[in-house]
């Protein structure tokens, strides 16, 4: 049994109140205890920006959050492959949270970019594990030293939106610890995160948040995390299994039809009361600690002060793709053309949950005039939402002619990416590109500025002469972006991820997104540049590239058994930053594995002419990989390859270092696994996926009828007329709003949620009992169900009124804290 910290309070309280301590009370904040004078926290979404709502909370950000500094996304600040960066950017992102009197920051997202396609990659940082798991560790020592808890999610295995809370990720547990959960491990073990969110998909068939391989096995028992789980909203299939896994918040207000569940599982010895007490223990640590934290909070902050950081990100993480005949930085006086709806009307941040209500949002046809440029004119272009207007390209064009260089704003809009839904392709909308192509038949000095969040397709290239990606750069982003179009500032952002020149190039494309209710992971640790680097795929541009003004040369690579040091010299004419990148590979390996892993980075800032010696020590992740034989992280005997440079394709230097072994048990016979010993995974057969995997492949077909576990968007399959008539019309107001060019996030929700989120989403309105006779209905049966949902609407209300009846009750407040 574990000891309790909090005993003598813990033995104070019912066990309703334990129960009902485990679940929300409202959208944003845990459920209180007067009698016990046990406060509530307050949760809020910020992995950039903080969205504390001012009036009645929702998940989706449907109503108006308080005004705050937006930061670049997470996809752009991972380009800064800075830490320090990000851990100003965490600090100041707790300064606003307390400000506005929260205690716990929903963020960092660190999911692993599996495919380019889903569509919340804007909020993740790497389709790599360490740069991933860095960046996040980051993060959350900036937002933990002001006194909250970061709340690292998605936990785990969260790579596609569609039917995300009725999905299951079916993978191999060597699949599983390197590529997503390390940077789980790096974010809990180095950041020491306080709080974890756990995400809405099964993992190998069982629910995360009631997954005790990860919560328990590896979470708390291997990494030694002592904070709280608390569940994404919605996300709580069975609180009770939940609860015994190491489940500690069920989010947001499930009612208290959970809290029943959990008594009766007491009551009847399906849950041990131990198990109880001790999730009521750490979150009863968290919540004490977070409201003593609380007194000391400033109840404000210098919004100047941020928004300048917000600049500096945004400056660090733009990459600078092409610079062809160096025509950046542009001289002073140069006459530009300023192209692009987005000049005027930025694309900025994401749409979801981490839609933030910026404070101050630059635009670049306002901000240009504070440069020394001569703006020659200003045309939209081009319709954001896609449709060709020949009199908007007209105007564009008639002002190119005249310009000395054409700044085209352009990129991924508001439809093309957003929470709830993963994206149809990697294009940007024709009408863009179509004026793009035009443009350059008027002025060949066309300088590209984009704004994505995710990897685009970039056949139309060669109609830029430079291209200047700022990604999602936050409400600075204008300036920033003119900062390095001016020279002001140079360009060192590098690819946290990989461009590959089209999509069906992708190591997951035939696997993505997973069909009916199976996700295969079939491509297995290929995922990002471990794939394109071991099968040799062209790609657009490589994972960790990015062009400067000036030029670094390495020299005097030295290798010890506790790292490398190695010599960097800016030989340019400008001051900037390099990014040294550490990979290391091990060819003809016993266990197959990628060419090469990025296990380690470096940021260095060197004047013009200036060198440094730069070490990036080895450590406990540098040649370790999960041996599924011994179940345990081994490492494999060999002369390794190590090697450092300026992208994964770039490498300047490199050398061997012989490394010893841990075991003579090795996990894999080659002959049953050709392909994975090639890397060529885009047509991995059902025989050696379930090699790999060690069991069968789960089937993901709908079974017939409608349960608790499929979403709402299922009921096309409904034998009910009435659920098809629901289905048709949810489906009609989805394509309507994708078709306006903003997608409703509400619908999406709803149309991705599985029916037992009915009953985790309403308050405590509807009960379980209501969602069983919800699908009675929707299975064919419409007068028992009925009458099941109408009955059980009665005993749910009661049960709710007794219940609250026994938490309001025992007289006085007894004052523990």
């Amino acid at each position: 049994m574990k000891n309790l910290k909090y005993k003598e309070i813990i033995n104070k309280m019912t066990l309703e109140e334990k129960a009902a301590f485990l679940s929300g009370k409202g959208e944003w904040e845990s459920r209180d205890l007067k009698r016990l004078n046990i406060p509530s926290v307050f949760f809020s979404d910020g992995p950039h920006g903080i969205r504390k709502q001012a009036g009645a909370g929702d998940h989706l950000g449907l109503n108006e959050s308080l005004p705050a500094t937006c930061f670049p996304t997470a996809a752009s600040v991972a380009n800064s492959w800075d830490e320090s960066l990000g851990e100003e950017i965490g600090r100041a992102l707790g300064e606003e949270a307390l400000a506005q009197d929260v205690n716990i920051l929903l963020g960092p997202g660190l999911n692993i970019k599996r495919s380019p396609l889903c569509g919340r990659n804007f909020e993740y940082f790497s389709e790599d594990p360490y740069l991933a798991g860095k960046m996040a560790a980051s993060y959350v020592k900036g937002i933990q030293s002001q006194g909250l808890s970061a709340c690292p999610k998605h936990f785990a295995v969260n790579s596609q939106e569609l039917r995300r809370m009725a999905m299951n990720a079916v993978l191999d547990e060597r699949t599983l610890r390197e590529i997503y959960l390390t940077g789980f491990e790096i974010a809990v073990k180095e950041g020491k995160a306080k709080a974890i969110m756990t995400s809405y998909n099964e993992v190998n068939g069982t629910y995360a948040n009631e997954n005790s391989h990860l919560l328990q096995d590896i979470l708390r028992d291997e990494w030694g995390f002592d904070g709280i789980v608390v569940t994404d909203w919605g996300g709580s299939n069975d609180h009770v299994k939940g609860v015994e896994a190491g489940s500690n918040v069920e989010m947001p207000n499930p009612g208290l039809d959970s809290a029943r569940e959990i008594v009766r599982a007491v009551e009847d010895g399906t849950l041990l009361a131990e198990a109880v007490d001790a999730r009521v223990d750490e979150l009863l640590d968290a919540v004490l600690y977070l409201t003593e934290q609380a007194k000391s909070k400033k109840t404000s902050f210098d919004e100047k002060a941020h928004h300048g950081l917000a600049r500096r990100a945004a400056a660090e993480s733009a990459v600078l793709l092409k610079n062809e005949d160096n025509i950046l930085p542009l001289p002073a006086k140069t006459k530009v053309a300023l192209i692009g709806d987005f000049a005027a009307k930025p694309r900025y941040q994401g749409a979801g949950s981490s839609v933030v209500n910026a404070i101050h949002v630059e635009s670049m046809d306002k901000i240009i005039q504070n440069y020394e440029l001569q703006t020659v004119g200003m045309a939209r272009g081009y319709i954001r939402t896609g449709e060709a207007d020949a009199a908007l390209q007209k105007e564009a064009l008639d002002i190119a002619r005249n310009a000395d260089a054409v700044l085209y704003c352009f990129g991924l809009d508001e439809i093309s990416e957003s929470e709830g839904m993963d994206r149809a392709h990697m294009r940007i909308p024709q009408n863009q590109i179509e004026l793009l192509e035009a443009l350059v038949k008027v002025n060949e000095n066309v300088i590209g500025i984009l704004s994505a969040g995710s990897a685009i397709e970039m056949p139309w290239q060669n109609s830029c002469k430079a291209i200047l990606h700022g990604f999602l750069s936050g409400e600075a982003g204008a300036s920033a972006m003119l900062d390095l179009i001016t020279g002001k500032e140079n360009p060192s952002g590098r690819l946290s991820e990989s461009y590959p020149i089209r999509y069906e190039d992708t190591p997951a494309y035939r696997y993505f997104p997973g069909t009916e209710r199976t996700a295969e992971y079939r491509e297995s640790i290929y995922v990002g540049y471990r794939y394109y680097d071991t099968s040799r795929v062209r790609v657009q541009y490589p994972f960790g590239f990015g062009l400067s003004y000036t030029e670094f040369t390495y020299s005097d690579l030295k290798i010890s058994e506790k790292g490398i040091s190695l010599t960097v010299e800016n030989t340019g004419k400008y001051d900037g930053a390099e990014v040294v990148q550490l990979y290391v590979g091990l060819h003809n390996a016993i266990v197959f594995r990628p060419e090469k892993e990025l296990k380690g980075f470096k940021k260095v800032y060197l004047k013009a002419g200036e060198s440094r010696t730069v070490e990036i020590p080895f450590d406990d992740k540098t040649f370790r990989y999960w041996n599924v034989k011994t179940d345990q992280w081994e490492i494999e005997m060999g002369d390794y390859d190590i090697m450092a440079g300026a992208s994964v394709s770039d490498i300047r230097l490199r050398g061997k270092l012989h490394v010893e072994g841990t075991t003579d048990i090795y996990p894999y016979n080659p002959a049953q696994l050709p392909y994975y010993y090639t890397g060529l995974v885009q047509s991995i057969h059902d025989d050696e996926f379930r090699n790999l995997l060690g069991h069968g492949i789960p089937s993901g077909k709908w079974s017939g009828e409608i349960g608790p576990n499929d979403a709402i968007c299922q009921m096309f399959y409904a034998k009910s007329a009435l659920a098809r008539l629901v289905y048709n019309r949810l489906t009609a107001m989805k394509k309507k709003s994708e078709e306006a060019g903003k997608p409703d996030l509400n619908i999406l929700f709803i149309y991705n949620m599985p029916f037992r989120g009915i009953a985790k989403m309403t308050g405590g309105m509807v009960s379980r009992e209501m969602v069983e006779g919800m699908l009675t209905i929707v299975n064919g049966h419409f007068f028992r169900g009925a009458g099941r949902v109408i009955g059980g609407f009665f005993r749910n209300r009661k049960a709710n009124k007794e219940y609250e009846a026994k938490l309001g009750k025992t007289g006085k407040k007894k004052n523990i804290l």
